[in-house]
């Protein structure tokens, strides 16, 4: 059984007249104050109302990473802040927790999660230190549920995009020793699969869908052995895909010609044409 290693005395001390970072989040936490007791639409929002504000500033802000605009990247950052301290606000009116609670929470999970630091516990690297952080977290549910049984992938959130979880799935299911000891493995088990999905459509059967999700999921955890962001990787193939296209578009259309009446063999060379001039 897991128990909490006696931690450290975290030196970590900060005080707000001396530290910048701390005057700017007191002055993001002050404009909160008088956004909800003086803007309208601020004072009309929920956190119902906020969620899907929430994911939309997280995609974009993934797609400012993607790009490799850090100054984009910084102004999405300050869009999600916001959200955090408004759910924050909210919950603080609702008499639930306020944004002190939320950020003494995060610390002492960090703390507590980071043995290794804070604690004896000894790692050799990255995957020990993710093996460890697993075992606590299911740990810290037994001690939550009591006695209740508690699944390992209980805490995979059932809202997320289906390629996301599958990743999420299998982390949580490496956490605990469940896993491929190589990539030759996922190979091969990829290339079952492929096989598998093939015999259903030559079949014609009812189980072609079936047998494309196991397809997935192993490609998805082949990824994963390749150290790989199958997400993030689809997501570049996705911009390239549209920057090649969105140039036989416009090349075409010099050119006089119009997308439905040209032959599939002239719209490829448009987008050779793309590939040579590296729109990826």
């Amino acid at each position: 059984m897991l128990t909490r290693a006696p931690l450290r005395q975290c030196a970590i001390r900060y005080t707000c007249t001396m530290d910048p970072r701390l005057a700017a989040f007191k002055r993001l936490l002050d404009i909160m104050d008088d956004l909800r007791t003086k803007c309208p639409w601020d004072r009309k929002q929920t956190l119902e109302t906020l969620r899907p504000l929430t994911i939309e500033e997280t995609y974009e802000l993934g797609d400012a990473i993607l790009k490799g605009d850090l100054a984009e990247v910084r102004n999405e950052l300050g869009d999600l802040m916001l959200h955090n301290v408004f759910y924050a606000k909210i919950g603080e009116e609702k008499g639930a927790f306020t944004m002190t609670d939320v950020l003494n929470g995060i610390c002492e999970k960090l703390i507590h999660r980071h043995p290794h630091i804070y604690g004896d516990v000894k790692v050799e690297g990255e995957e020990d230190v993710k093996a460890n952080w697993e075992k606590i977290k299911l740990q810290e549910k037994k001690d939550a549920d009591g006695d209740a049984p508690r699944s390992v992938l209980q805490g995979v959130p059932r809202g997320l995009p289906s390629l996301v979880k599958a990743i999420r799935i299998q982390d949580k299911a490496r956490g605990v020793g469940f896993d491929w000891e190589h990539a030759g493995q996922v190979w091969e088990k990829v290339h079952e699969e492929l096989a598998e999905l093939k015999q259903e459509v030559d079949a014609g059967t009812d189980k072609q869908a079936d047998e494309l999700g196991d397809l997935l999921f192993s490609i998805v955890n082949y990824a994963r052995f390749l150290k790989i962001d199958p997400d993030e990787a689809l997501e570049r193939t996705n911009r390239k895909f549209i920057q090649r296209f969105q140039y036989l578009e416009s090349e075409s259309r010099k050119d006089g010609k119009k997308l439905g009446e040209m032959s599939l063999a002239e719209m490829d060379e448009y987008w050779e044409r793309a590939k040579a001039l590296g729109n990826a």
